[in-house]
């Protein structure tokens, strides 16, 4: 099979969970901000979930990689795959261990006195979670995308199911006074519990899942190797501090706003930026699928002559991917919009920022295959140092000045400054032939596009939809004409 529509059909199949998990899990908004009006509470969530991101690639430390890279590279895959196993379960215990036993003090320190049940729902969350990402990266690794995407779904739709028992049914019988079979519902609903049965349904629909990998657990026969275990490390490490680069330029901003904002508006405004982020949805879910399927691929192919030709074709459809899904989206926030509440629409204008700023994100994962091909990975660490700087400096200058504006102003410009130096060390160290004209060309011509679109007359509602769609079609189009014949 051609390894382009490979790498398309593996993206595809990689992506039918995420999609269907992540649309699920954007339709649990309206759900969340009508049984709790108060947008604070919506605000916890984000910025909980925002730790949670941050901790996952904590705890997981670049084991997946290295899973990829030494099962590539050896011949004794099983014992590859149970060093890595043992591994993350020794790291996650000691990090439970720690979290029950301050989980009084945690709450404190974020603010939430009297939480301790929510800082422990989440610790047992992030460890069981963790402790699933090796034997879910074994599946990615023999190519078992239908397993993969199976119990991907699986444990979303029982997340989704625990969140519409526990705070659509139980608060609605509890709240309402119902009498009969439904009172007993309702008596499964505590209020002082609250949002944070959003957390209880998540920790129960990890436990589902873990227990259904139970054959892959057990297929860990062979004995760990120390010798082994120390290489993966020195390998994995550095790509802790790289896998930190997105996470904290998308987690770190989320933190920040409750605590550089004044406290009366902080989590009002941190609410609406989490909000407004799901605008974003369609070119997170697609660079989430494509990571998935292309972080093997690019291993399984590196010692094929025409590599680094494929590479470079595969980064041209990439952008040329995001750059539609970039003004799909925004020739269509006329009723994109109407997926997050009134009271959260009045930052829709950082949807375009959040959307570019992915892309360079996107561009940044598949410009880093040079340090992990070479095993170069110390490289990747100096770029996460350089982003987590300027992420952190950007941050702390532009939140007390524009709010969350600034947060999203500083997501785009940390993304696309790590992109562009580490484009600039993999010509030295790993030189592939990207075609800039056209990875440059084709975001440019959609800004432009857009641009236009922002100037259109009055049409109406549907004249004004039809026009703008007719824009998105014409790039279709010119990006088929222009693919049609080689790059000049």
């Amino acid at each position: 099979m051609n390894p382009l529509k490979k790498l398309a059909g593996q993206t595809a199949l990689y992506g039918l969970s995420t999609i269907v998990g992540r649309l699920l899990n954007y339709l649990l908004v309206p759900l969340y901000t009508y049984q709790f009006a108060d947008p604070r509470d919506f605000g916890v969530l984000t910025e909980f979930y925002a730790y949670a991101s941050f901790l996952n690639v904590v705890l997981t430390y670049g084991m997946e990689t290295a899973l990829f890279n030494f099962s590539a590279k050896r011949p004794d895959k099983a014992r590859v795959y149970s060093t890595a196993l043992i591994s993350l379960a020794g790291t996650g215990f000691l990090f439970l261990a720690a979290v029950l036993a301050q989980a009084d003090e945690l709450a404190e320190l974020l603010r939430y006195p009297g939480r301790a049940d929510w800082v422990i729902w989440l610790g047992w969350i992030l460890v069981l979670d963790a402790f699933c990402a090796i034997p879910f990266a074994k599946l990615r690794e023999q190519q078992r995308g239908a397993r993969f995407a199976l119990l991907k779904t699986f444990n979303i739709l029982v997340n989704i199911a625990g969140n519409l028992f526990f705070i659509g049914l139980a608060k609605w019988a509890h709240d309402s006074g119902q009498a009969g079979w439904l009172a007993r519902v309702g008596d499964w609903y505590d209020p002082a519990i609250g949002i944070g049965y959003v957390f209880v349904a998540n920790l129960i629909a990890s436990v589902a899942t873990g227990l259904c990998l139970l054959p892959e657990y057990l297929a860990a026969r062979a004995w760990p190797s120390l010798s082994l275990w120390r290489a993966m490390l020195r390998y994995a490490l550095p790509l802790l501090l790289t896998g930190l680069a997105g996470m904290v330029n998308e987690t770190l901003d989320r933190v920040l706003i409750k605590y550089l904002l004044p406290a009366d508006s902080a989590m009002e405004q941190l609410g609406i930026y989490g909000a407004c982020y799901k605008v974003a949805i369609l070119m997170t879910i697609f660079i989430q699928a494509f990571r998935y399927a292309a972080e093997p691929f690019f291993f399984a192919h590196y010692r094929q002559q025409d590599a680094r030709q494929l590479y470079a074709l595969v980064m041209r459809w990439f952008v040329i991917a995001c750059a539609f899904l970039f003004l799909a989206v925004m020739m269509n926030m006329a009723w994109i919009q109407y997926f997050i509440g009134a009271r959260y629409r009045v930052g829709l204008d950082i949807a375009p920022i959040l959307l570019m700023a992915n892309l360079c994100l996107g561009v940044y994962f598949n410009l880093s295959i040079w340090y992990k091909l070479t095993e170069q990975t110390r490289f990747g660490a100096w770029l996460t140092f350089w982003g987590a700087a300027a992420t952190l400096a950007l941050n702390l200058w532009w939140i007390p000045a524009y709010g969350y504006r600034g947060a999203a102003w500083a997501t785009l410009a940390c993304y696309a400054s790590m992109a562009a130096l580490s484009w600039l060390l993999g010509r030295k160290y790993y030189p592939v032939p990207y075609d800039l004209k056209r990875l440059l060309g084709y975001p440019l011509l959609v800004l432009a596009i857009w641009f236009a679109a922002t100037h259109l007359p009055d049409l109406g509602r549907v004249g004004d939809l039809l026009a703008r769609n007719a824009l998105l079609l014409s790039f279709v189009l010119l990006t088929w004409a222009l693919e049609r014949r080689p790059a000049l």
